[in-house]
């Protein structure tokens, strides 16, 4: 069981607190893998799965009341508690291979606004692996925004040989400084925040000759069709130009979408830190909408977290924390019926819950 992974979690309790911290993390943890979304709910999932969690917790006070959830969730640390979760899951992490993408992002924490903290909008970035699907790491936003949290993503985790990949935000000197500094490359959105650069871009493939490579893909589905066309130019000298170290190119995607007879463009500018063929450029920026579609829609379809309504303290912070963790372990089980069904039938089918479980490597 990975019930020691917790282990280093400081615990900001009284030296009388009743509830061990592990076991408590385990109990929540495993309620929001079968659906739960509040504190409340936490308590009576275990009370009602009690037995189970006597196979492998010895639970000296029973199960934590949904009060005791929430002083805790409250004052304990949610990166402490998100490097917990690396732990356990770091022999899947460590799956990952050269090339691949980790997308950062941030996710707003919709029902968390709390009129008592000045009304501020919560929320998480995340680092996410898309081919693996597995959140690599996640950090809430503080006073210094997504950008600060971007920049502390980045530092807990391996980039040697991957692609970052992030929206316009963050096409600025300080996280190409941060990515460059582990070893990893980039493909990060061009917008009018770096307009001088965007305008050089511009230039760039201005010049492009009529044979110049490029690479279309064309998909049908759901009444529309989109087709997109991405080529590739050299950056050749702006790296030192506009002070932007390893830039080495830029790309362009040009997107048509046709849907009930109306037709949609769309130009989408790259900074890059390599040279990629188009294919490939065409498979890393596809590659990045997974954490819009695998982990931040699922969050909200299968674990309603923007109707979440945690507010104080860190407590939203933490309980999203354990929904990110809870998608990865269900997306090890291999069956083929949809994450919702899967987080149903984990609630009410022991055995499968179990089975789910197993997927964490012993810590």
């Amino acid at each position: 069981m990975f019930l020691s992974a917790f282990d280093d979690i400081p615990d900001p309790r009284a030296d009388n607190a009743r509830h061990d911290l592990a076991e408590l993390l385990v109990v929540a943890f495993v309620a929001v893998l079968c659906g739960a979304t509040s504190c409340a709910e936490m308590a009576a999932f275990g009370r009602a799965k009690e037995r189970i969690f006597r196979d492998f917790l010895k639970l000296r006070h029973a199960i934590p009341s949904h009060d005791t959830f929430s002083a805790v969730f409250r004052v304990i640390d949610p990166k402490a508690l998100d490097a917990a979760f690396g732990r356990v899951l770091a022999e899947i992490a460590g799956l990952l291979g050269k090339g691949d993408v980790i997308a950062i992002d941030g996710k707003v924490l919709r029902g968390s606004r709390d009129r008592g903290d000045g009304g501020r909008t919560r929320m998480m970035v995340s680092a996410y692996a898309a081919r693996l699907r597995l959140t690599l790491a996640s950090v809430p936003t503080e006073k210094g925004g997504e950008l600060e949290a971007a920049l502390e993503v980045l530092g807990l985790i391996a980039l040697k040989g991957k692609v970052v990949t992030a929206d316009a935000l963050h096409c600025n000197r300080r996280t190409v400084a941060a990515i460059n500094a582990r070893g990893g490359d980039w493909c990060l959105s061009l917008k009018a925040n770096q307009d001088s650069l965007l305008s050089d871009a511009r230039s760039c493939f201005g010049k492009l000759a009529p044979d110049h490579s490029v690479a279309r893909q064309e998909e049908t589905g759901h009444g529309r069709r989109e087709t997109r066309t991405a080529t590739v130019v050299s950056a050749k000298g702006l790296a030192e130009h506009h002070d932007f170290p390893r830039l080495k190119a830029f790309g362009r995607i040009e997107a048509t979408r046709e849907s009930e007879g109306k037709i949609q463009s769309d130009t989408r500018w790259f900074a890059l830190s390599w040279l990629p063929t188009p294919e490939v450029l065409l498979a890393t920026v596809r590659a990045h909408w997974a954490i819009e579609n695998a982990l931040h829609w699922q969050l909200d379809v299968s674990f309603r977290e923007d109707a979440a309504r945690n507010r104080k303290d860190n407590g939203p912070d933490n309980i999203a924390v354990l929904r990110r963790r809870a998608l990865d372990v269900a997306r090890r089980d291999g069956s083929k019926s949809s994450l919702s069904i899967k987080l149903k039938r984990a609630g009410w089918d022991d055995e499968f819950l179990l089975s789910l479980l197993k997927q964490l490597p012993e810590t």
